[in-house]
């Protein structure tokens, strides 16, 4: 018998990656007959409160929430996973909430992660580092006179133009993907949770096999397979993480079947989303979870 989607807990919004607005998806929600959704844009939680207003006009609920990218560095796993943070409307207008969670985020994008990709950088290929390549230390505003919101391209213009280093391969070598001084975006573990241990929230994490999905499209996220989060899983159990999104477009029957019995393990409240972007590629009411597995979560969500 075919899953009757009674909410749809992750889809992203043009506050982050979407392309549509919340009122676009309180919409289709309505024509998918679906009573319940999530807002989950990545790293930020602006946009909540008109996502709820919308919900409210047209009679559906709107569940605010926000992806969280938490970056790893180890010997055996390099890059991010995602955790769904989900909260009660009713925090959305204390200040204090919305703004600890803002800070925590922060950390993990921004001024905070170029610095911390600065350290890294020096402390493998500064004059003293490692593998000694640059004749100084990198410093912040070398990236920070080339822009205000940096990326790679950044840190490689600081490398030729300030530090000259005219050999693209080197300039690969310092700032790549391989190079042991690279530093995925996203906030660290010690910072995720504060997160996990605020009993305001909802964490669960997401599509935690989609690094193992073997289908196209965009389902199969860019990151590790599913044994590399079976490492660290315990680790967000540990740190109080209370839910697991078990129903995502990119996990197979077999994963959904694996996830439910983490879940019933650690004792999860169980979660599901289609991590809907846009009308094609990712798009909406193809995954959620069913009423009652809904209302176990929204009195979860209110209890605090």
């Amino acid at each position: 018998m075919k899953k009757i989607i009674f909410a749809d807990l992750h889809n992203h919004t043009t506050a982050s990656d979407g392309d549509f607005t919340s009122q676009n998806l309180v919409d289709l929600a309505q024509s998918f007959d679906i009573k319940a959704i999530g807002i989950t844009d990545h790293d930020t939680v602006r946009g909540l409160k008109t996502a709820v207003d919308a919900g409210k006009k047209a009679g559906i609920e709107v569940v605010c929430g926000v992806e969280v990218s938490i970056r790893f560095k180890r010997r055996y796993f390099t890059g991010t996973l995602h955790l769904l943070c989900y909260f009660s409307s009713k925090h959305l207008n204390d200040k204090l909430f919305t703004d600890s969670i803002s800070d925590i985020i922060a950390s993990g994008r921004g001024e905070k992660l170029v610095r911390a990709r600065v350290a890294e950088i020096n402390t493998f290929f500064g004059p003293n580092g490692k593998n000694a390549i640059l004749k100084k230390d990198l410093a912040f505003d070398d990236i920070a006179r080339f822009s205000d919101n940096a990326s790679r391209r950044h840190f490689a213009l600081s490398l030729n133009q300030v530090h000259g280093i005219t050999d693209p391969a080197v300039i690969n070598q310092v700032i790549g993907n391989d190079s042991p001084a690279y530093l995925p975006s996203g906030i660290d573990m010690a910072q995720a949770k504060k997160l996990m241990n605020n009993k305001r929230i909802i964490t669960a994490l997401a599509h935690p096999a989609a690094g193992s999905f073997t289908g196209g499209g965009h389902y199969k996220e860019v990151l590790p397979p599913l044994e590399i989060v079976e490492q660290i899983f315990p680790e967000f159990i540990e740190a109080g993480m209370n839910g697991l999104e078990v129903y995502y477009p990119g996990h197979t029957l077999e994963h959904q079947d694996l996830m439910l019995s983490w879940a019933r393990k650690y004792n999860l409240l169980v979660t599901g989303g289609s991590d809907c972007h846009d009308s094609t590629g990712r798009p909406f009411g193809v995954q959620g979870i069913d009423r009652k597995e809904f209302e176990a979560f929204k009195a979860a969500l209110e209890q605090f």
